[in-house]
Formats: structure tokens, C-alpha cells, sequence
């Protein structure tokens, strides 16, 4: 993992953003050139001679580091299930093909034990993620443009980066488990014999980790679930779909009260959307 790059600046430039304004500048620690305009050069009193012929040449400037490292790069965003999901049952309980077994096309997720919904929260970080993702130069691809509608079934999820051609794929998520479970954790694709994620599964992993390591700036690692963090399965379709690297996150345990307080703080999901740019951007640069 390289090393951490100004995440105060970064935070305060996401946070002053907020949901629905302008994209921020950029989204990588050190990577968005000082926008401070350079003080302008003082007035030649009059009757200044001109500078000799032999006055020392002017030094190089050096050059400006690119304000957009992730120009170029496709990233497909996936904030899990929608907020109509629950009045379309005869939609989202059709049953579809996820490879390893047979899924529901798509699920109504859960919510905190005081009722804010995890549909709600995966497409908040997921929007302000996008912006993030932007502000770098990417082209964002989001499975759903709102937060009112039904799906799309698991498999479109998968298709959707696919068709795409991203050159890296993300599924949002938060978890509901026993009260005493708290922590994040990374769901990797597990290797099966001639799924199509079958010759991504090592870049899916090596993304798995570079999530889980910046994750671990804004969360603890789950201590119920996975293995310092990353989780390996076999029976997710939108991972067993995918032709590009993929990997999801669930974010925390909504029954766990301090994990359900963070995940319904603006600040935090600020916090973890950062921390999921910083993980994309260095993922990106590795290729």
C-alpha cells in the first residue's frame, strides 16, 4: 500500500461538497495541485535598465502533477438493492442465475434498529463516491440513478460493468448481523471452475486488499466475518458475473449500535467514500 497522502485536505474538500453540489477538484491525497493563485510580480519602478544579456537563465518549471490520475478509467459503482425494492416483491423475488446457485434477482437489504434503511445509505456513499471518482477524471458508471426505483436483478448489476468495460468495479453494501458483530468487511470472488470471473480473480483480490487496507483508516475490520477484513465467497452472483475486476463492501453491521451510529453520520459516509476513492486511485495506478 503506498503511503497516505493529506486525508484532512481531502476530507474537508469532500465535506464541503456534500451531496448534490459541484464535483470536488480531485480525490487523490497529494495528487490536486495547490489552487492558491501565485501573487502577482511587484510593478518595475520606471527607469529600471533592462537585464543584461549575461544574467543567469531562468530555471525549468517543473512539471505540474496531473490534477486527473484517473483519466481514462472506467469505474462501475454499485450501490446495493433500491427503495421501491419492497413494493415489487413479484420483480426482485424472480429468481436468476448467479452461477453458483439460484438467487432472488435482488433483495430489500436491512436498516438500523431505529429504521434508516441500508438501500439508503449504499447509494449516499455510492453518489458521493461517483463525485469523487469524477473529480479525478474518471468516466462513473452507477447501476441505479436514484434512490426510488426496483433493482436491477443481481445478473444486470454484473452486466452492467461488463457491458462497460470498466477497468475496476464496486458494490456498496452494509451488513445485518448479531448485535455483538461489528467492522467492515471486503467480499472477494472465490474461484469456480469456469465462472467468467475466473480470470479476474486475482486482480478482484489485490483489490480486495487495497480497499481493506484504506478501510481500515475510517473502520475496524469485521470480527465476525472473512479474515483480517477480506471475506472469499462463492455464492455471489454479481462477483461470479463479473468480467472485471470486483469486489463488495459491506460497510458495517447495521445491529450494532455503534457501527449503525457511524453509518448514519454524513460526516463518516464522507469519510468511508474517501477512503474507497483513495483505494480505486491507487488501485488504478498499479495496472
Amino acid at each position: 500500500m503506498t503511503a497516505r497522502r493529506g486525508l484532512a485536505a481531502l476530507v474537508l474538500a469532500g465535506l464541503l461538497a456534500g451531496c448534490g453540489t459541484a464535483d470536488p477538484v480531485g480525490v487523490a491525497r497529494g495528487r490536486v495541485a495547490d489552487p492558491t493563485p501565485a501573487p502577482a510580480e511587484p510593478p518595475v519602478p520606471a527607469g529600471t535598465p533592462a537585464p543584461s544579456a549575461t544574467a543567469a537563465p531562468t530555471p525549468t518549471a517543473r512539471p505540474t502533477p496531473s490534477r486527473k490520475p484517473l483519466a481514462g478509467t472506467v469505474i462501475l459503482v454499485d450501490p446495493g438493492h433500491n427503495g421501491a425494492n419492497a413494493a415489487h416483491p413479484e420483480i426482485i423475488g424472480k429468481l436468476v442465475d448467479a452461477y453458483s446457485k439460484t438467487k432472488p434477482c435482488d433483495t430489500t437489504g436491512t436498516r438500523t434498529d431505529d429504521g434508516y434503511p441500508e438501500h439508503a445509505f449504499n447509494y449516499d456513499v455510492a453518489t458521493r463516491l461517483a463525485r469523487l471518482l469524477k473529480g479525478a477524471g474518471a468516466t462513473v458508471v452507477l447501476t441505479r440513478s436514484n434512490d426510488t426505483g426496483v433493482g436491477p436483478c443481481l445478473t444486470e448489476r454484473a452486466a452492467i460493468g461488463n457491458r462497460a468495460r470498466a477497468t475496476v468495479a464496486i458494490s456498496i453494501h452494509a451488513d445485518y448481523a448479531p448485535t455483538g458483530a461489528h467492522g467492515f468487511h471486503v467480499l472477494e470472488p472465490a474461484r469456480l471452475a469456469g465462472a467468467p470471473s475466473t480470470p479476474i480473480i486475482g486482480a478482484s483480490h489485490r483489490l480486495a486488499v487495497e480497499v481493506r487496507d484504506h478501510l481500515r483508516e475510517v473502520q475496524q475490520p469485521a470480527n465476525y466475518i472473512g479474515a483480517d477484513g477480506i471475506n472469499t465467497r462463492a455464492d455471489m452472483g454479481g462477483l461470479n458475473l463479473s468480467v472485471v475486476p470486483k469486489v463488495m463492501v459491506e460497510c458495517g453491521n447495521m445491529h450494532h449500535s455503534g457501527d449503525a451510529a457511524r453509518l448514519k453520520d454524513a460526516a463518516f459516509r464522507q469519510r468511508l467514500a474517501v477512503a474507497l476513492a483513495d483505494a480505486l486511485t491507487d488501485f488504478v495506478s498499479r495496472l
